[in-house]
């Protein structure tokens, strides 16, 4: 039977020959994610169960990001629950203010996900890592429970969109741009509960960051997974890092797509989603003033997004009545910032720089808007009230674009400058 890269991969973990669409499956978990959020309501589920132990606690990760550093006595009080159950069932992948990072970003960077893995989360951006080669999905928090007590969870077999991608992106045009772009076309039920594969020679031109942003953003289409193949730029970002051997699946030539779609990347332009859904995207504007601008989160706060961001701003300064929010995605990716000048160019500017969280994205703190206020972000939601008062908007946008509009003070693409 001819399977798609998704389908092989799940069939490998339910110890099966093949699967196909619509087929309810039970597959083992290579890794099985929660937060401080999510992580307590799991924990709590995993204890009405009459659960004693976990499975396998080096195939569990909690990770402290949302609301850490604590902003108040309730997440303190959430990520204590995270931190006495690490630490009582000896789960050694626990990662506070110290080894902090978002998620997202933390975990292949700490070589804990990687090509052909199986990899659940309490949270719905875990599809990130389809970027190199793994089926990642987010799940809820008692399936979270449910792994962390059997070392499986069951799946429904996703169809699958392929996506055939030619060409090289122009300039300033980045993997944020390219997703924004297939959301705006597909709508944001467009890949409802189905792969997203990518393939075609315009892989070739997309960074691995490219290639995480734009897994990440896969649910924003409804899609139970995003996935790229497993190639050179894969390997070399897992090399030295990934703590086990990178399983290679590959799509069969003859496997089954609902659609196949073809995307000319050299054709893409800069793109931002109008508030209130990531699918109302434009490529032209008019004057739309700002309040601030937010860059970071697991979307776009890797190394390079940072670097789009430093390049703007060196020898410019954010405009006056702006405030700019940087926050690297994880401490190692601070620390490189450090050493490579950019949290001095942020500063020179007049941006401040977090210590990583997810923060703002979700309305939690480090960047509240108040009514009628507007943000250009690099995050990856702009629905009402995401990032504070019901009456805000946001703007979701590449780096690039988040910086050029700091510093002008309206949305502006950095063309312009």
């Amino acid at each position: 039977m001819a399977m798609t890269m998704s389908q092989k991969i799940l069939a490998a973990h339910a110890g099966l020959d093949a699967v196909e669409a619509g087929q309810l499956i039970s597959a083992k978990v290579d890794l099985a994610l929660a937060n401080d959020i999510t992580g307590p309501v799991a924990i709590k589920q995993f204890k009405k169960a009459g659960a004693e132990s976990v499975c396998d606690g080096a195939k569990i990760a909690l990770v402290m990001d949302h609301f850490a550093p604590n902003k108040d006595i309730k997440s303190a009080e959430q990520c204590k629950i995270c931190r006495d159950f690490a630490a009582e069932q000896n789960i050694a992948n626990f990662y506070d203010v110290g080894r902090m990072g978002i998620e997202h970003a933390l975990l292949p960077e700490q070589g804990l996900v990687g090509a052909g893995d199986l990899v659940i989360g309490a949270d719905s951006h875990t599809c990130t890592y389809g970027a190199l080669g793994a089926f990642s999905t987010g799940v809820g928090s008692t399936d979270m429970a449910a792994a962390m007590m059997s070392g499986e969870c069951w799946f429904k077999v996703p169809s699958a969109i392929k996506f055939v991608l030619t060409g090289k992106p122009s300039r300033f045009v980045t993997g944020k741009d390219v997703i924004l772009h297939i959301i705006g076309l597909i709508g944001v039920d467009g890949a409802l509960y189905k792969s997203m594969e990518f393939t075609g020679d315009g892989v070739a031109h997309l960074s691995i960051d490219d290639r995480f942003t734009i897994c990440n953003m896969a649910i924003e289409a409804g899609a139970k997974n995003g996935i790229f193949p497993v190639d050179d730029v894969a390997l070399k970002y897992m090399e030295g890092r990934f703590k086990r051997r990178p399983a290679i699946f590959e799509a069969d030539p003859d496997a089954v797509y609902d659609r196949v779609i073809e995307i000319d990347l050299a054709a893409i332009k800069p793109t931002v989603a109008f508030p209130h859904l990531p699918e109302n995207t434009k490529t032209e504007w008019g004057e739309i003033a700002i309040d601030q601008v937010v860059i970071g989160s697991c979307t776009n706060g890797h190394i390079t997004d940072l670097r789009m961001a430093a390049e703007i701003l060196k020898g410019r300064k954010v405009a006056k009545n702006v405030r700019a929010i940087i926050i690297p995605a994880t401490n190692e990716i601070y620390l490189q910032a450090v050493h490579e000048g950019l949290v001095d160019i942020f500063i020179e500017a007049g941006a401040i720089v977090s210590t990583p969280t997810c923060g703002p994205c979700l309305g939690g703190y480090m960047g509240i808007l108040a009514a009628g206020e507007r943000a250009v972000s690099t995050t990856n939601r702009n629905f009402v009230g995401r990032m504070g008062h019901v009456k805000s908007e946001v703007y979701l946008a590449s780096p690039y674009v988040a910086a050029a509009s700091a510093v002008t003070g309206r949305l502006t693409s950095p063309e312009e400058l």
